[in-house]
């Protein structure tokens, strides 16, 4: 490994370190700001840095994409709160939180597309976490039934702020208030989110050329994903695993033959599934029904506040939400819905613009090989991410996966794997 490569692996095989001190949140944009400085210092300097981490090339379009997008999200956040006289007390902390939330989302892809990094160093860096994980089960399974304190501590960082108090919190496990059961969040703030890190982390692991630290890594993944509780991480398991799989067979003619003949069974099944899939929704959201109301409840308000409100430009910031919300902030648990009310229509396009064209390289190169399975698996968790939770409070712990978009942004204009 080179430095870069080297270092990238400690942190991510620290992971559980960083969180015991309540550090993730701080190292994740940090990691982001320095990784881009340095791939810009690379492109101006060029021939005159060291050969091992030199720039290895000019930046793909669909990066500049990105880098763009996120520019105009800034923007439009500054026209949001100009337009709402939020004041520059308010319009400078909220630039901050952009600074750690959508600008990694331009910064990492472009250290991974610039800087020599490989994704066989990212790959087994979370095959040792997820061993590091495997050790702590036994802690996390016997704590709810030993009497343990659900949290630990929160750490002294807060100070340096953020969304809230359990982003700097050490917990042992948490009690679903709903189904009075045991829930675990790892090294996240909360369950769902941990549940979709482990989707990736099986997306990593699968990669590993390891068979031993493959079976690794997809056993905590799993293991992160079942003590989770997280309907969103069993939903895009499968989803994640088989598209990207399956990409290949739409160049092979006998999958198309196949795939008419499913059609046309269709008008002898159809009814059938159509009831499957409705009785699978309906126990899907009767899993945790309270959840489910909350969460229609905010779209439904961040729906009609944007269109009646601030169509263009959106709010500016979340609101407080009342108690039919269970006070959860109007603008929140949703990407979409919350950038239009945040940021309105503006903002949507400035994050659907990217994400469409990333997707769409995804889905080309893994049909053409295993090259693209990776970028779209994680492309799919995003998505998937992004309609049950605010994408840019997240991207301090997805960094791994968006220097990889980078980096596959980077073999594709180049023309080969970069293993």
């Amino acid at each position: 490994m080179n430095p870069i490569e080297c270092w990238l692996a400690r942190m991510i095989s620290w992971t559980w370190a960083f969180y015991l001190i309540g550090a993730l949140y701080i190292i994740g944009p940090v990691l982001a700001w320095v990784l881009g400085g340095l791939a810009l210092l690379t492109l101006y300097l060029g021939p005159a840095v060291r050969s091992d981490l030199r720039a290895t090339g000019p930046v793909p379009p669909v990066v500049w994409a990105w880098i763009l997008s996120m520019g105009a999200m800034l923007v439009i956040l500054w026209i949001g709160h100009i337009d709402w006289s939020l004041g520059l007390a308010q319009t400078v902390k909220s630039s901050i939180g952009w600074a750690k939330g959508w600008a990694l989302m331009a910064l990492l892809p472009l250290a991974g597309a610039c800087l020599p990094i490989r994704r066989a160093p990212l790959i087994r860096a979370h095959c040792y976490l997820g061993l590091v994980t495997l050790h702590l089960l036994p802690l996390f399974l016997i704590a709810p039934h030993a009497g343990l304190p659900q949290l630990i501590f929160t750490s002294p960082l807060k100070i340096v702020g953020g969304p809230g108090p359990e982003y700097f919190s050490v917990f042992l496990y948490t009690m679903d208030p709903g189904t009075s059961m045991a829930r675990w969040q790892f090294y996240v703030p909360w369950s769902p989110f941990a549940g979709l890190l482990g989707v990736t982390m099986i997306l990593f692991a699968r990669e590993d050329p390891a068979r031993l630290w493959r079976r690794v890594g997809v056993a905590a993944g799993i293991a992160m994903i079942l003590m989770s509780r997280s309907r969103m991480a069993l939903v895009a398991l499968p989803l994640c695993l088989l598209l990207p799989a399956i990409m290949p067979l739409i160049l092979r003619s006998w999958a198309w033959a196949a795939l008419s003949g499913v059609v046309a069974s269709m008008a002898v099944f159809g009814a059938t599934l159509v009831q499957f899939a409705q009785d699978g929704m309906a126990a899907f959201r009767t899993a945790r029904a309270d959840s489910s109301r909350v969460r229609d409840a905010l779209q439904r308000i961040a729906e009609d506040r944007w269109q009646m409100d601030a169509f263009w430009f959106g709010h500016g910031i979340v609101h407080p939400g009342s108690h039919l919300i269970e006070y959860m902030p109007i603008g929140s648990h949703h990407t979409w819905f919350g950038l239009l009310f945040v940021k309105g229509l503006t903002g949507l396009i400035a994050l659907l613009i990217p994400m469409l064209w990333q997707t769409a390289l995804a889905l080309l190169d893994a049909a053409r090989g295993p090259r693209g399975r990776l970028p779209l698996g994680i492309m799919m968790v995003f998505a998937i991410l992004s309609f049950g939770e605010n994408i840019e409070i997240e991207t301090y712990m997805f960094w791994p996966s968006l220097i990889v978009l980078g980096i596959h942004a980077r073999e594709m204009q180049c023309g080969r794997t970069t293993a």
